[in-house]
């Protein structure tokens, strides 16, 4: 009993004397669930029992003082709380919050569908994860065709294959699989290649593909809605030529190419000294890809084309690294504040 009061006697000139100003601390050392308080309670199991009334009264007025303390600690910091709020001037500006923006990708994008929209082209959209029909197959590109090497991909599974898509082709085909004629849409998305990463490729990059099947659709229709999209995106002094080329989806095909915006076609090392860049792909929409989607090709025709975003963004601002996009450098994506 009498170690018990002397170790109390302790511990209550040690509280006394604390003037640390931290209420919690003192909570948590003295009336924690491990805290000094509830250790020393413990103490009573090894008191006599002619003793333990007058232990108890002790332990129970220690645990008072301690409590008092540790209300007075809590009253002191509210007061300095509330001595440092009166100390605002509510009256000053605030701080300044610099201004974000969108991603240069986004701004980009943005400005494609906002000028198809007003050809009356609807935004169409679908999943990431792609199965092998709606991917390849169905635009005629069956299995083992070797057009699919130019897009070798990340497959999630095999037997069936899952894979991540690797052009928004893909919901072309779900909106040609509806029936609903005529399409006139533009598929915005992410797609996915299996490309070493580069100033000028990437494992992952943006795509606008575009679709419009309806009867006596032909090839001057495709040419004039890509002339007006160059003219609004560019400017009206853009030069523009068709090249052929080969798409296993469209017949006929071709590749098209405006005058190099950063040499006015004088060349230089962006266009490769040629004075041309290529912006898209473009072409007829293949028979055998409306079949494949329940259409009838004796009646309905089609044109589709499809652009990378980062391709057109590159050129629109001048910026010659693709790895710029996806570096997260607010150095770099600050400049872009100013053209939302």
């Amino acid at each position: 009993m009498e170690q018990l009061a002397n170790q109390i006697t302790a511990l209550k000139e040690e509280i006394a004397a604390w003037n640390g100003g931290d209420a919690e601390a003192f909570r948590i050392k003295y009336l924690g669930t491990k805290g000094i308080v509830k250790n020393i309670m413990g103490e009573m199991k090894n008191v006599a029992p002619e003793n333990k009334k007058a232990a108890g009264q002790l332990l129970n007025e220690f645990k008072i003082f301690t409590e008092a303390k540790h209300e007075s600690l809590l009253q002191v910091a509210e007061e300095q709380s509330t001595a440092a709020a009166s100390s605002i001037d509510f009256t000053l500006p605030g701080d300044n919050i610099p201004l974000g923006s969108r991603h240069p990708i986004s701004l980009v994008k943005n400005k494609i569908i906002s000028i198809f929209q007003r050809l009356g082209f609807a935004v169409a959209e679908g999943p990431e994860i792609e199965d092998d029909f709606h991917n390849f197959s169905a635009l005629n590109l069956p299995e083992n065709h070797p057009a699919r090497d130019m897009q070798d991909t990340f497959y999630i599974s095999q037997n069936p294959d899952w894979l991540l898509r690797t052009h928004t082709s893909s919901v072309q085909v779900r909106e040609m699989e509806k029936g609903k004629l005529p399409i006139r849409i533009i598929c915005p998305g992410r797609v996915y290649r299996n490309e070493t990463i580069s100033a000028r490729a990437h494992c992952f990059f943006h795509q606008v593909e575009g679709l419009y099947i309806a009867e006596n659709v032909s090839f001057a229709d495709l040419k004039q809605t890509l002339y007006f999209f160059v003219q609004e995106m560019f400017g009206s002094t853009v030069k523009i030529r068709f090249r052929p080329s080969y798409f296993p989806f469209t017949e006929p095909s071709a590749e098209m190419d405006i005058s190099c915006l950063i040499c006015g076609g004088s060349g230089c090392n962006v266009c490769k000294h040629t004075g041309w860049v290529e912006i898209l792909g473009c072409g007829m929409v293949h028979p055998n890809v409306l079949e494949n989607c329940g259409i009838d090709s004796n009646k309905y025709t089609g044109f589709a084309f499809g652009m990378g975003i980062e391709r057109i963004t590159m050129l629109k601002y001048q910026i010659k690294d693709l790895r710029l996009f996806s570096e997260n450098d607010v150095r770099f994506l600050k400049q872009f504040t100013s053209a939302v």
